[in-house]
């Protein structure tokens, strides 16, 4: 924080309060004139060489291209346009997003037009924000300019080259007329919507965020940051805004880089000559996939005693995951204390619980059946039905977050599991042109706070609450997921519309009965002993400690179906959902017509389809009563940014 201590933001009661309201343009402006020559942005470009070609900016050259760019923008935009950053990985990327704040523009996060498989979200998203200017790179902007080729000549908007962009054309830029309160950029996040939803987030929300992050992880001036996020997703773009207020440069690679070598990764975190303690954030599936394929060579130094924080989110948190990175990289200094579960989600601009920096990530064991009830009861982790839950720590500091009976707005004491409300200033201000939705979503009323021990102490008593979606409860003051009030399959960190993964199985066989297909994750030991000794898919194997959600399908037989041999046709329906979706499918039930249970509106009852999966019911015909969703199904814990 330069001259700043974290103390120096917070007000009379202990509460985070940003001095002189500044927004994103003061911080960056502030290191730019007392820090101009210390490293900012370091990108590793791993595309040429196996060792990485290394780009670099300082503060002060960073400054000067965001003037660059912005002045740019000025000429071409209109104060409060909506500007999309549709770029690679990468420096151009970092400037793109703080160029279009420093325009007076709203920056719009998005991701490299190159990349495979999102061309209808892509193309939902920029039909909701119609921007007005595109930012893009040189070797890209043919493919985009050809992306709106279909508009009208006047409703086309300016692409414009990052890189091609001279310093020289700063000398143009005008300050904005912006304040604490102006919308900074769109967060655009599948929630629990068909359409994405971009979340209004304010310089006010991602500064007041970024301090509660610092707070929880133990951020300090001597800390850097690396990532491979990808930085239209809210974790990676935190991590990436962080260093303008605490910290040193951040290390930045592509995700492509990382999945082909998660050492790299692992190499940038360890101890560097510079002293520095490092930090992260990763998914779930990342802890995995670099305890398999990230460990050094044989005769190779490394030294990660200076980790101080690696979040784990944005997807269910598994204990054996988190078991397996730590064996595999203690011997190289990691402390038990390094991995860190959180909670959090775009609509709180990113952050909202963590694991303290000084705890390890606590997980208890819970009864099942009283979980289905709406209880977090512990039990021995021995016990018949006992289900792993992993923390996600302590809510951040002037952030609130109630349980609540949905129906009534009550809230509910520990222990007792209800939807999860948030309150606090890091919290966007609703959703880009949709009033409703913001109303249903960010103007939720407590009607009851608990007499003692309430949650939502300290929150004003008329506070606007903003309804997560997200099923959890409190154990001894740590928060805890348990599942999801919408259906939405999150899988190796991914969002998935079960809808979405549905209708690409239906179309991949005509042995399947149209309208007649359920898609929903589970816990991978509570998948089936049958689908183990199938050999699973992708080498799964059991774990009774693994947690992590993976994909099923339950689909009925089509007329004339019924003897056809199963395996074609859940093959089919593999490559269908993994071509489309990049996701596998662990298991393919088929089923006889009249066996997925339906709602009394006659929707697919996913929930309740899912609980007869796992109690088996499912398997061998046997045929359901309609009936409604169950309120809460056996989930495993969830951390959702």
């Amino acid at each position: 924080m330069i001259d700043e201590t974290f103390d120096d933001y917070l007000d009379e009661h202990g509460n985070i309060k940003i001095r002189g309201d500044k927004t994103l343009i003061d911080f960056v402006d502030k290191h730019s004139a007392e820090s101009g020559d210390d490293l900012a942005y370091r990108y590793i470009d791993y595309s040429r060489e196996r060792d990485g070609e290394y780009h670099e900016l300082t503060w002060r050259q960073f400054g000067h291209r965001l003037r660059a760019v912005a002045a740019r923008l000025q000429q071409v935009t209109e104060p409060g346009d909506r500007v999309a950053i549709l770029a690679p990985q990468g420096l151009d990327y970092v400037v793109s997003v703080f160029a279009a704040v420093y325009a007076g523009n709203i920056a719009v996060p998005l991701l490299d037009p190159e990349e495979q498989g999102h061309s209808d979200r892509l193309e939902a998203v920029l039909a909701d924000c119609s921007p007005a200017a595109i930012l893009t790179v040189s070797s890209a902007a043919g493919g985009v300019r050809d992306m709106f080729r279909g508009l009208p000549a006047p409703r086309r908007p300016r692409i414009l080259a990052v890189e091609a962009v001279p310093d020289s054309v700063g000398a143009a830029w005008v300050r904005p007329d912006i304040n604490i309160d102006s919308v900074a950029y769109l967060q655009y996040t599948s929630g629990s919507t068909r359409t994405p939803a971009g979340v209004e987030i304010t310089h006010r929300a991602v500064g007041t965020n970024l301090l509660q992050m610092i707070d929880a992880i133990g951020v300090t001036e001597d800390s850097r940051g690396v990532t491979w996020l990808p930085m239209f997703h809210d974790m990676g773009l935190l991590c990436v805004i962080l260093p303008t207020i605490a910290g040193r440069f951040i290390t930045i690679m592509s995700p492509s880089a990382f999945v082909r070598r998660p050492y790299r990764w692992i190499k940038e975190l360890a101890a560097a000559s510079d002293g520095a303690g490092t930090y992260a954030a990763a998914p779930n599936f990342a802890f995995e996939h670099a305890a398999a394929r990230g460990l050094p060579k044989q005769d190779e130094v490394l030294d990660l005693s200076n980790v101080i924080g690696l979040i784990n989110g944005s997807e269910p948190v598994s204990v054996a995951s988190m078991r397996k990175f730590n064996e595999a990289f203690e011997p190289y200094g990691l402390s038990p204390k390094a991995i860190k579960p959180c909670y959090g989600m775009a609509e709180a601009t990113l952050f909202v619980s963590a694991t303290r920096a000084q705890d390890e990530a606590k997980v208890v064991y819970v009864e099942r059946a009283a979980l289905n009830s709406g209880r977090m009861r512990q039990v021995d982790p021995d016990s018949e039905g006992a289900i792993a839950q992993v923390s996600c720590g302590y809510v951040s500091l002037s952030q609130w977050a109630v349980i609540v009976d949905q129906e009534t707005g009550v809230e509910r004491a520990d222990g007792e599991v209800g939807e999860i409300w948030l309150h606090g200033e890091n919290m966007g201000i609703g959703y880009w042109g949709r009033p409703q939705e913001t109303e249903t979503t960010f103007r939720a009323t407590l009607t009851r706070r608990n007499a003692e021990a309430s949650h939502a102490e300290g929150a004003a008593e008329d506070a606007n609450w903003m309804r997560t979606g997200d099923y959890g409860a409190y154990l001894d003051g740590e928060l805890y997921i348990t599942g999801r009030v919408k259906d939405l399959v999150i899988v190796d960190g991914r969002n998935h519309y079960p809808q979405d993964l549905e209708y690409s199985a239906q179309e991949s066989s005509t042995a399947l009965r149209p309208g007649f297909v359920a898609a929903f994750s589970v816990p991978a030991n509570e998948l089936p002993a049958l689908v183990f000794e199938r050999g699973s898919h992708a080498g799964l194997r059991f774990d009774a400690d693994d947690t992590s959600e993976q994909l099923v399908i339950v689909a009925e037989r089509n007329t004339g179906a019924g003897k056809l041999d199963p395996q074609p046709i859940a093959d089919a329906v593999r490559m269908a959902v993994v071509q489309r979706h990049a996701v596998t499918v662990r298991d393919v039930l088929l089923v006889p017509a009249g066996s997925i249970p339906r709602t009394s509106s006659g929707k697919i009852a996913r929930r309740a389809c899912r609980s007869a999966y796992l109690a088996g019911t499912l398997r061998g015909g046997h045929q359901q009563q309609a009936f409604p969703d169950a309120e809460i199904g056996v989930v495993s814990q969830t951390a959702s940014v």
